[in-house]
């Protein structure tokens, strides 16, 4: 990936360009290369393993790449951290605030812990929590917030210097729907603002509904990136399915969508008495094959049109689903030495 070192610092917030980091004789990325638009929500998408948190690790000056090049909001990681940690914010995948602590009293120490002074520590924590939707609850002791309201409690304190660069790790891990959907609206939120978020998530729905663009990474590398628009259409675009009352009736099935299909031969699957094809013209295809269904006298239970999902990407891509058991530890490099933020 060769990028013009002026568009870079015009357009890009993040650029990783073949990193690489090893831990001991395994590679947690292998050449990895990232580019992130500013003012966007860009979705990093791998199975556990796949190098997803060293990735974010290494562009928030956490840990030292071994190869390649990363600048994060104009700065080169390596030459220039302490540049880079004050135009960023992260949040992991488990909450950092303190449970004894009102929510108000977190966010002035994480001001005060940023060198804000006292008063400019109060008068951030009070504007972010009413940007976060927290104002009412302020003062209330974390054991009385919800899961949803604690992991924003958490961005809002990732957010106390106004970063350009949000790093978001695994965000909504172990929340309910509606916990998830706040915090899907707090990153809107952020982005409208004008914040840049790297969002990491094996959630494929939660970076379908965020991600502007999405890249896949397996094994340490990037093995796709565009649009969720995009990827969905690269696994085959549109079909329509039919679910049949009697799986006799598939031979007929099969007939009347291939009429339709765009191309194809249609897929049956006599045990789910389900018979599908992928068409070009969404509805004309519909109304054409219910129609003939109907007139042939075959019992249709369900018919519909159905788009790709990125699960279905995921496993294109790399062959097995996002979901892909307990997360790889790599043994630590003796000489690496970690930087606190």
């Amino acid at each position: 990936m060769t990028t013009p070192r002026g568009a870079e610092r015009a357009d890009h917030a993040v650029l990783a360009e073949g990193v690489v980091k090893r831990y001991g004789g395994k590679r947690a990325l292998d050449g990895l290369d990232l580019a992130v638009r500013r003012g966007t929500v860009h979705g990093l998408l791998g199975p556990n393993g796949a190098g997803k948190t060293t990735a974010v690790r290494i562009l928030a000056t956490l840990v030292r790449l071994d190869g390649g090049r990363a600048t994060v909001a104009g700065h080169d990681v390596a030459r220039e951290p302490a540049r880079v940690r004050r135009r960023i914010g992260l949040v992991g995948q488990y909450a950092a605030v303190d449970e004894i602590l009102t929510g108000r009293q977190n966010l002035e120490m994480f001001g005060r812990l940023f060198h804000l002074g006292a008063r400019r520590a109060r008068q951030r924590a009070g504007e972010l929590l009413e940007r976060f939707g927290l104002a009412d609850a302020a003062d209330k002791q974390l054991k009385a917030y919800s899961g949803g309201m604690r992991r924003r409690l958490d961005l809002a304190a990732g957010m106390i210097l106004a970063p350009d660069v949000l790093f978001l790790d695994e965000p909504t891990t172990g929340l309910d729907p509606r916990g998830r959907n706040e915090v899907w609206e707090a990153v809107r939120s952020l982005v409208a603002g004008g914040t840049t978020v790297l969002l990491t998530t094996q959630y494929l729905d939660e970076a379908d509904r965020l991600a502007d663009r999405i890249t896949v990474i397996d094994r340490g590398v990037r093995v796709a990136d565009d649009t969720p628009t995009a990827l969905k259409s690269a696994v085959g675009g549109d079909r329509l399915e039919v679910v049949l009352h009697d799986a006799a009736d598939i031979p007929a099935a099969v007939r009347v969508l291939a009429r339709v299909a765009d191309g194809a031969e249609p897929h049956a699957d006599p045990e789910e008495r389900r018979v599908h094809a992928p068409v070009a013209d969404r509805v004309a295809a519909l109304t054409e094959a219910a129609r003939t269904l109907l007139d042939e006298g075959v019992g249709v239970e369900d018919i519909g049109l159905r788009r790709p999902t990125l699960d279905e990407v995921f496993l294109r891509l790399t062959g097995h689903r996002a979901e892909a058991g307990p997360e790889e530890k790599p043994e630590a490099d003796p000489e690496e030495k970690e930087v606190a933020a």
